[in-house]
């Protein structure tokens, strides 16, 4: 199996959430009623598994991985947007909270906000996706050799193996924070 073959199936998971969260902004529009939870779930969701998990393992391992080796113009760009849009993604999804809090505030505006913010992450996604299933992922493949696409492949495994044990660690040390212990 390639790297990219994780990486791609991590985008169908990705593809289904952002449906749901399609659908949660049509409701939301018709209805002018939040529902907090879907919201929390699905900002969750981007933060820690879109973003964490899986842009980790393209920004920590494969794009570290590419930096060294003599990319075309073309690719080098691509991987360069690529990274502005996990960016991005991050903001729409601090975003996505803000308005959500506004709305608990009984801020009428950030309702509509709230559905608009899903919308724009549901607009983004698929695009991003794209860029990297079709124009992307395949032709960095050609870089690495047999053995270097087997260590990257390990070393993502290893990424995912060691993240939920960071996240409560992170979760822990926070809470004693907070606490003063």
């Amino acid at each position: 199996m390639w790297p990219i073959g994780p990486l791609m199936r991590e985008h169908r998971l990705i593809e289904r959430m952002v449906a749901l969260m399609g659908q949660e902004a049509d409701r939301i529009k018709a209805a002018q009623a939040l529902d907090p939870a879907f919201i929390d779930f699905a900002a969750g969701f981007i933060k820690n598994y879109a973003d964490r998990c899986h842009h980790g393992k393209e920004e920590d391992i494969l794009f570290r991985d590419l930096k060294g080796k003599d990319l075309p113009a073309e690719l080098r760009q691509i991987m360069d947007e690529l990274l502005a849009e996990h960016k991005l993604g991050r903001k729409m999804t601090k975003g996505l909270l803000q308005a959500k809090e506004n709305a608990l505030k009984n801020q009428a505006e950030a309702i509509s906000e709230v559905s608009a913010r899903l919308k724009a992450l549901v607009d983004f996604y698929p695009r991003h996706i794209e860029k990297e299933d079709k124009r992307f992922f395949y032709p960095c493949m050609e870089f690495f050799d047999r053995r270097q696409k087997d260590a990257m492949l390990a070393e993502f495994w290893e990424f995912d193996r060691k993240l939920v044990h960071e996240e409560y660690e992170k979760r822990v040390k926070e809470m004693e924070d907070s606490k003063g212990t």
